[in-house]
């Protein structure tokens, strides 16, 4: 196609797109950006965002992570600790353009709020460190952006920094994660001499003035110095441009130096179609480099205009629906997250995908099968609200009033319903015991507990059924220790808490089958059911599986969710140490019913024992969670740590050196890593550092568990 073609075949879709978009709409669905920024912990994204809201105009003075100002991390926790912990959303404009960001916690603990935030967005910016390169959760995130489709562009912060290397970075992007990744600019200078950058695409050096905090760029021409060195990577931008899209590959056979508008539309649309991940870069603390980061998300990050339609189903025939950005068609909207705002009670954070949300309307949850009113309409910015009277397809906003729901949810018309694809989130690997100091503070307790499980899908909430304790359990220690300090500063709950210990899980090692017969009298009725079932192991991580392989005589349909049921109670409780069963299939395959003496209660009782039974019959063993660690340690001290990590049950998967240090990664259980920051600044003297993050649940050695079960 040619670029003309194109260029008019893109005004149609516009054309088409705005006859679809009600007037109101304060910008046109194209002029829209719902992007994210995610990385690793400590890789700047915060300052970045900081940096996107005072160029943007959105505020005054730019606030600093480390002097707890910044204006996107503003819970207590979040100043006190130089984290982000939640995700923080906010609105901007640019050259135009509508920019809904949101900001990611990049601590493995918190991954929660990466998964939900990529969810709902249409594009993300990856922000990898000079220096510490890409780390492994800059590798979770990846994944996790992956698995959505997102489309991303990368940024390289912190090029003032000793150590700085722009190539290797670029080099690991491609290695480790498998991108396309393709610089679009080139650093001007490295560690204290980083000056600025150069614009490949239009081949123009880029300052930034220091006297207005780099508000006021200057660009002019490629000085001699750097003249060879932009010449050979725009050639190699070129050539990959060109793989990547063909009408771009057709221009350049015919004219190698192309024009920047033609350069620009290539890469949008090898950006848009998850081709290519054009790569900037910057120090964002030194104020520089992030308004071209802006000019990026604009010219090269997708609208919802530009993306297919969301895929759905309908809840009761469960065939596909598809839903198009279209402000008239009918309302689906997915709430991503829950948060307790002080001020407005319950608000639920929505991506709006189709149709509008209006103050004052019902809207209908296919869930639960109930209908809401929305009191109130907000747009957010951080932990402030604005007032509004209308979400349109493609905004992001709050939902104030809904009594039913949780993350996940769809909000859809009633007449026309569909159920978006929820959210996956990932098991929690770590619990502790908590309990109310007195009497008074019970329900209180509980009222938090709620509030947190609700707000946080990775917050479990359990009783022990041997020792009635309530255990809550969570993503990691700092994990933990952030619920109880909001249960303490947000919900004045005085709790005591016992040590953080291992999550552990039951699964099977081979094939069972159970059969119970349940008859008793209860209060003056007979209750009868009879059910076979067999179970068998399945593959690691794909959770339970329940089918039923058994004639409607044997168990009528009526009664075949309450059977559902009493098999779930059995998998949540296990048989050695009432951990929850995971990665067991279970096919029921028998029963008997009686017409007047069955009942709900006795397919539910029978169905959770025999499933009990069959599982004793399976050779039941425990799981622990299993940590992917990444330490970084002098060459000096490599002996010492490898040895140490030996001790601990781990194993080592490889060894790379990284300038003067060597990087170790391994898989280490979790109940072994306790403490382990005071052991390793013991061995290295403090000069070494590591990240972890939780790969997969493998099963417990024999004499440990054997330990374990007999405590």
């Amino acid at each position: 196609m040619t670029a003309v073609a194109e260029r008019s075949s893109e005004t149609g879709r516009t054309d088409e797109t705005r006859r679809r978009e009600a007037p109101e709409r304060c910008r046109p669905l194209a002029k829209v950006r719902n992007i994210g920024i995610v990385a690793h912990i400590d890789a700047g994204k915060t300052t970045v965002s900081e940096r996107i809201l005072f160029y943007a105009g959105r505020v005054h003075r730019m606030g600093e992570v480390h002097e707890g100002t910044a204006v996107m991390d503003f819970m207590p926790q979040e100043k006190e600790r130089g984290i982000t912990i939640t995700s923080a959303a906010t609105t901007c404009f640019w050259r135009d353009c509508q920019i809904n960001l949101i900001d990611t916690p990049g601590h493995v603990d918190f991954t929660v709020e990466v998964e939900r935030s990529l969810r709902v967005l249409d594009g993300a910016i990856g922000v990898f460190c000079a220096v510490g390169r890409v780390q492994p959760q800059s590798e979770t995130v990846w994944r996790q952006a992956n698995r959505y489709g997102v489309p991303r562009i990368a940024f390289v912060n912190k090029m003032d920094r000793i150590g700085a290397d722009f190539e290797a970075v670029v080099g690991e992007m491609r290695d480790r994660l498998g991108a396309n990744a393709v610089p679009v600019q080139i650093p001007w200078g490295r560690e204290e001499s980083f000056r600025g950058v150069i614009d490949l695409v239009t081949m123009e050096r880029v300052l930034f003035d220091e006297r207005t905090l780099g508000a006021r760029c200057e660009r002019g021409p490629v000085p001699p110095e750097m003249a060879a060195a932009a010449e050979a990577a725009r050639a190699r931008m070129l050539e990959k441009l060109a793989e990547a899209d063909e009408a771009v590959l057709e221009a350049y056979l015919e004219h190698p130096d192309l024009p920047a508008e033609t350069i620009r539309a290539g890469i949008r649309r090898a950006v848009v179609s998850g081709r290519m991940v054009p790569v900037l870069a910057g120090a964002a603390l030194r104020n520089k480099g992030v308004q071209p980061l802006l000019d990026a998300v604009v010219d090269y990050l997708p609208s919802p205009a530009d993306l297919p339609p969301v895929a759905g189903h309908h809840p009761k025939t469960h065939a596909i629906v598809l839903r198009e950005a279209d402000d008239s068609g009918p309302t689906a909207a997915l709430v991503f997250k829950l948060v307790n705002d002080p001020y407005v009670g319950r608000l639920a954070l929505v991506r709006v995908y189709s149709g509008q949300l209006r103050k004052g309307h019902n809207i209908y949850n296919p869930r639960t099968r109930k209908r809401d009113r929305i009191s109130r309409l907000v747009l957010l910015h951080a932990d402030a609200r604005e007032e509004v009277e209308t979400l349109y397809s493609g905004e992001i906003g709050g939902v104030v009033g809904v009594k039913q729901g949780s993350t996940g949810d769809t909000f859809c018309a009633e007449h026309q319903p569909v159920e978006l694809e929820r959210i996956r989130f990932p098991e929690p690997v770590m619990a502790m015991a908590i309990e109310p100091k007195s009497q008074a503070d019970r329900e209180k307790l509980n009222a938090a507990l709620e509030d947190l499980a609700a707000e946080d899908p990775t917050c479990v909430i359990t009783t022990d059924a041997e020792t009635g304790q309530t255990l809550i359990s969570g993503m990691g220690e700092l994990h933990l220790e952030i619920l109880r300090d909001r249960m303490l500063r947000e919900w004045k709950v005085e709790a005591n808490t016992g040590k953080p210990m291992v999550s552990y899980r039951e699964t099977i090692t081979g094939h069972g089958r159970g059969e119970h017969r349940f008859e008793r009298e209860i209060g003056g009725q007979r209750h009868m059911a009879q059910v076979v079932l067999e179970v068998e192991p399945g593959p690691r991580g794909e959770g339970n599986r329940i089918e039923f392989d058994v004639p409607a005589t044997r168990i009528p349909a009526a009664f075949r969710p309450a059977t559902e049921e009493g098999i779930r109670d059995g998998l949540t409780t296990g048989v050695l140490a009432n951990y929850n069963l995971t990665d067991v299939r279970v096919r029921v395959v028998g029963g008997a019913f009686h017409e007047q003496e069955s009942t709900d209660v006795a397919f539910r009782t029978a169905a959770c024992l025999a499933l009990r039974e069959a599982v004793r019959a399976a050779g039941p063993v425990l799981l622990e969670p299993i940590m992917a660690m990444e330490i970084t340690v002098p060459a000096e001290h490599l002996g010492d740590v490898i040895g140490d990590l030996n001790g601990r049950r781990g194993q080592i998967r490889d060894i790379a050196a990284r300038d003067a240090a060597q990087v170790i990664h391994a898989l280490v259980p979790l109940a072994e890593i306790f403490g382990y920051s005071t052991a390793i600044r013991s061995l290295t003297r403090g000069r070494a550092s590591y990240t972890m993050e939780p790969t997969r649940f493998d099963i417990v050695p024999e004499a440990i568990q054997h330990q374990l079960l007999n405590q």
